[in-house]
């Protein structure tokens, strides 16, 4: 597992760096995606999580979900588009469970990407992924996770 600055980034993840959205590829093709650590401590404890409906088309780079914390409210922004199959109701219900664990409980949505090939390729793999969220830590002028 990579850590930058305090932040962990699973390696048998894909990554947005630039959105803070990480990607696991799961049965049948699908997608789950979340938030990752950086966006959480970006963030702040989050007080509120509102998905995309199941059955939503979501088009490629726009938002899945809309999340709120004390000192942001924003989109939670998919490179894939397609069908919401699948959203965190237990994330709705306790959206701090992201801040907690990201990675496993605090999943937002599961995607069934419409070209999945053409998206995979622009994301980076877990175990590369330090040297981007270095670059991008340095350009936000971010510190890292406390």
């Amino acid at each position: 597992m990579a850590n930058v600055r305090g932040c962990n980034l699973p390696d048998d993840l894909l990554y947005d760096v630039e959105n803070h959205i990480w990607f696991r590829e799961i049965a049948g093709g699908n997608v789950q995606l979340g938030m990752t650590t950086v966006a959480t401590a970006l963030a702040g404890d989050l007080v509120a999580f509102t998905p995309k409906r199941v059955g939503k088309e979501i088009k490629p780079g726009k938002s899945c979900a809309t999340v709120e914390s004390g000192k942001w409210v924003g989109p939670a922004k998919s490179l894939a588009g397609g069908t919401v199959i699948k959203i965190n109701e237990d994330l709705i219900n306790k959206p701090n469970t992201a801040n907690t664990d990201p990675y496993v409980e605090g999943w937002m949505i599961e995607l069934e990407p419409e070209d999945w090939a053409s998206v995979k390729p622009s994301l980076v793999l877990g175990s590369d992924v330090a040297p981007s969220y270095e670059a991008k830590m340095d350009a936000d002028g971010f510190a890292g996770c406390a």
